[in-house]
């Protein structure tokens, strides 16, 4: 069931591009209670995209007060100004990750500049296409707004209603600022977690077959879909090169460390300058932002041993409840060999005993 439109969010919404993030935005808007048009080049993204209950087919005399273009970064700008001729009274604004060019392109084309605020919802998924989509994938995330110095106020305004119907929290930025952003925490994180998955193709079959928690973190993003994240990189080069020139600096230095380590007979300063690389990264990694993107926060890791069957995360999950202990995050690890499972609860310091208590009268096998 779908709850009232939000206030000030008037008329339809049109989804252009019936994908995993464009249908996750329409199944989100219609849990808000909009009215949502769809339209896809792709009959079988758009067919089950209906199917979810996303929307329904645009016709040719609706009107909608917004249009979302959620097409490849190198379809947008075309669509974009498209959508701008077909739809002269609608707020046009896209989802795609790249911003700078994009919008130029946009305006370049014919899209009044006026009516066009760029946006990019900070969400995604390792699958593609409809079939994926969810209708909170959005919550909790940040929508990054990307309005041109020609946007209107009303049209700004209408872009940030649209995030927040959508469970997300609009935060606004400059195109450029926004691409230059994204290639740091999004775009060279692809190609980092790529690179180190492709040296599992070469690897001998034994030594993979051990491989732990930390590589299937690191890895994870590799298995996104190859054609959707060409498309982006090769629309955002520049930031991302520069990024990765900073990256492949620090790895080159480690080398040189780690070969002085490893020759016989001479002093080193090879652990230091490892030791340096190591400190750095924890810096790094603790200037990531918490929940909301409020400030990083310590949480105490509890670790729990889980029977692989039926049943036992949810009786984890109740025990948790009956505690009232939030949980902040969760990983889990399957045990190499065995039919268990290592669950990583992750809670505030301050709930951390109580926890600890509660699973034990459950009868958890707990590893504070």
């Amino acid at each position: 069931m779908t709850s009232p439109a939000p206030d000030g969010l008037e008329g339809t919404v049109l989804v252009v591009g019936a994908g995993l993030i464009g249908t996750s935005v329409a199944l989100a808007l219609r849990r808000a209670g909009v009215d949502v048009l769809l339209s896809d080049v792709d009959d079988v993204n758009l067919e089950i995209a209906q199917a979810a209950g996303a929307g329904r087919l645009l016709a040719a005399a609706d009107r909608p007060s917004i249009v979302i273009v959620a097409v490849p970064p190198r379809h947008a700008a075309e669509v974009l100004a498209r959508a701008s001729i077909d739809f002269t009274d609608a707020t046009l604004t896209d989802v795609t990750s790249v911003k700078e060019h994009v919008l130029a392109d946009a305006v370049g084309l014919g899209a009044d500049a006026t009516r066009l605020v760029g946006g990019h919802p900070m969400a995604g998924r390792e699958v593609s296409g409809a079939a994926g989509a969810r209708a909170d994938l959005l919550d909790d995330r940040l929508w990054v707004v990307t309005p041109l110095p020609t946007s209107g106020i009303d049209h700004v305004r209408a872009v940030h209603l649209l995030a927040t119907a959508c469970g997300a929290y609009p935060v606004e930025m400059g195109a450029a600022d926004h691409d230059t952003a994204v290639a740091l925490v999004s775009h060279t994180p692809q190609i980092l977690s790529s690179v180190l998955a492709a040296q599992l193709l070469a690897a001998e079959p034994e030594h993979v077959r051990i491989a732990g928690q930390g590589l299937r973190d690191m890895t994870r993003i590799a298995a996104s879909n190859v054609p959707m994240w060409s498309d982006i990189l090769n629309a955002n080069p520049g930031p991302v090169a520069d990024v990765l020139d900073g990256v492949v600096d620090e790895l080159q230095r480690t080398v040189a460390a780690l070969r002085e380590m490893a020759a016989e007979g001479s002093p080193s300063d090879g652990p230091a300058v490892v030791t340096e690389v190591l400190t750095a990264g924890v810096a790094g990694q603790a200037r990531i932002p918490g929940k909301h993107g409020a400030a990083p926060s310590a949480y105490r890791e509890i670790s729990v041993i889980v029977a692989d069957k039926p049943g036992e995360l949810a009786r984890l999950f109740a025990a948790i409840g009956d505690a009232d202990v939030n949980l902040e995050d969760i990983r889990i690890e399957h045990v190499f060999g065995r039919p268990s499972g290592l669950v990583a609860l992750f809670v505030r310091p301050e709930a951390g005993e109580r926890l600890v208590s509660a699973l034990d009268t459950h009868g958890f096998d707990v590893r504070a």
